[in-house]
């Protein structure tokens, strides 16, 4: 005991900064934590061996991911088969995963300071950001809690998110981290190091300075423009659907009336688009004949588009086998179908299980026995309002994806979704936070309708201006101002983490002086 007690102690800069990481996100919102939060591991770093240096980041990595990703158990443990200590046991197995990415990290920065007289301000974020985006690429990718998201409500700062995205932001905050280490570690680093030149850190700083307020000067004067091409009146309804209902046969009534009813009250303001979430019909579209036809002559008398979640079962086009597609279909006033758009990102054991033929033992997580089948295209909506895109569930989580759309054009987006899954854990904060960053990225408004909440309206710079909480039946009006504008992350995407990859290659293989 009093070995672990020691072995606790001396890793405690770790830990430290695994907590100060994850209090930096949702629900704990704790956002300037994190321009402090990885000085405590790089100080610790500083010449260590490689072993100490894995397992620091590896704990570090561990809070960091466990503590942000936690709420993964509610879904698996209260609507999965799997009991909670198991489920628990899975997520842990999971953030043991991410924090290698962390450990990797600490590997490369303490071989890389020891062998460079260049500060940790630069070293340090190029590593950290290489591996942040790497995590969210590998496999199926898995962008949730990367760093730069903890500042959705640093408006001011953020607003450099569309030419640099999310890992952009990431960057710059590490780069903090990495000043504030430099200043610790100069007096050690020089003892080391006695012909090592100061003017290299001293410049890099005064350029890092310049460069903080020329952000947060651009930020100011981006927040301030006006981005309005035309004005459009949306109301989102929040039916507010218990996860264990939403397809028991029994309650396909009362999940359809509650919708009907919702619409019927937006339906005074007069909206150009009401928006229902995620799979909101309790049933396979155009399959199920009766709600169907009930469905469109329902419609055919709200005189607004109607945007709805719903299933479908479509005709394959490689094979005389059909497909089930998560879909959202868009209805004009006179209840004509206009434009349908299948979810292209997945979730991995929640919609489908990948290599299926190995794990055919593991059944996945949301209703229908069969897995579904991901759509292919990058379609827009055209109205009479102009033109939207459709992004469903965690698609918004994806940079890479939400921009796709929007590279020729586009004036609004929509994120249709179903958080109860998550029940009141940090997730549907968490879930929410990063469509601040598209709506930045692109600078396109976005329109968030979630069964169970959290729905709202973003603006184009990222301003949160309606929710809806969690677990709250009703609606939501708002006039969203739309934006024709092309910014240069939906041109050229993540170039900035691309220059950062071939920079970290670079430093690596620099032979030591």
């Amino acid at each position: 005991m009093q070995h672990l007690f020691k072995k606790i102690i001396y890793f405690s800069p770790a830990i430290i900064s695994g907590i100060l990481l994850a209090v930096s996100f949702p629900k704990a919102n704790i956002y300037p934590a994190a321009w402090i939060a990885l000085v405590p591991l790089l100080v610790f770093l500083h010449n260590k061996t490689p072993k100490h240096s894995f397992i620091a980041g590896f704990i570090t990595g561990l809070l960091y991911f466990f503590l942000t990703t936690y709420w993964i158990y509610h879904s698996i443990n209260h609507y999965g088969p799997i009991p909670l200590i198991p489920s628990l046991l899975l997520v842990l197995l999971l953030s043991a995963y991410l924090a290698l990415y962390p450990a990797i990290f600490s590997l490369l920065y303490t071989y890389q300071m020891r062998k460079t007289a260049l500060p940790s301000m630069l070293v340090a974020p190029l590593f950290w950001t290489s591996l942040e985006y790497a995590r969210s690429s590998i496999f199926s990718g898995f962008p949730w809690s990367s760093l730069g998201y903890s500042q959705y409500k640093f408006l001011t700062f953020i607003q450099f998110a569309e030419f640099a995205g999310v890992y952009g932001v990431t960057f710059f905050i590490v780069a903090f981290n990495g000043a504030i280490a430099d200043a610790l570690l100069i007096k050690k680093r020089r003892a080391q190091r006695p012909l090592m030149p100061l003017y290299p850190s001293v410049i890099t700083l005064c350029s890092f300075l310049f460069l903080f307020i020329s952000i947060l000067i651009y930020g100011a004067l981006s927040m301030s423009k006006q981005r309005a091409d035309t004005t459009v009146r949306v109301a989102i309804i929040q039916g507010n659907i218990e996860q264990d209902k939403k397809w028991v046969p029994q309650f396909q009534r009362y999940v359809m009336d509650t919708y009907k009813s919702l619409t019927l009250e937006a339906k005074v303001y007069k909206p150009d688009l009401i928006v229902w979430p995620e799979t909101a019909l309790p049933f396979y579209y155009d399959k199920e004949r009766g709600l169907t036809e009930e469905l469109v002559s329902f419609q055919s008398k709200t005189d607004s588009y109607l945007l709805t979640g719903s299933m479908m079962i479509k005709e394959s086009p490689r094979s005389t086998k059909s497909v089930y597609t998560n879909s959202a279909i868009l209805f004009d006033r006179e209840a004509k179908i206009t434009y349908i758009y299948d979810k292209i990102q997945l979730v991995p054991f929640g919609e489908y299980v990948p290599l299926r033929n190995i794990l055919f033992f593991i059944n996945k997580l949301t209703y229908g026995i069969v897995d579904y089948t991901p759509g292919e295209g990058y379609i827009k909506a055209i109205t009479p309002f102009g033109p939207f895109a459709t992004v469903i569930c965690y698609e918004i989580i994806f940079p890479g994806l939400v921009r796709k759309f929007f590279k020729k054009d586009g004036g609004f987006l929509i994120n249709i979704t179903n958080d109860a899954w998550f029940g009141t854990t940090s997730g549907p904060y968490q879930h929410f936070s990063m469509a601040v960053f598209r709506a930045i990225e692109n600078r396109k408004p976005i329109v968030r309708a979630a069964n169970t909440g959290i729905s709202g309206f973003i603006d184009s710079s990222g301003r949160i201006e309606k929710t809806l909480g969690l677990f709250h039946r009703g609606i939501l009006v708002s006039d969203i101002k739309t934006n024709g504008d092309t910014t240069f992350y939906t041109r050229y995407g993540d170039i900035f983490i691309y220059f950062a990859f071939v920079f970290s290659i670079i430093l690596s293989l620099k032979r030591e002086r």
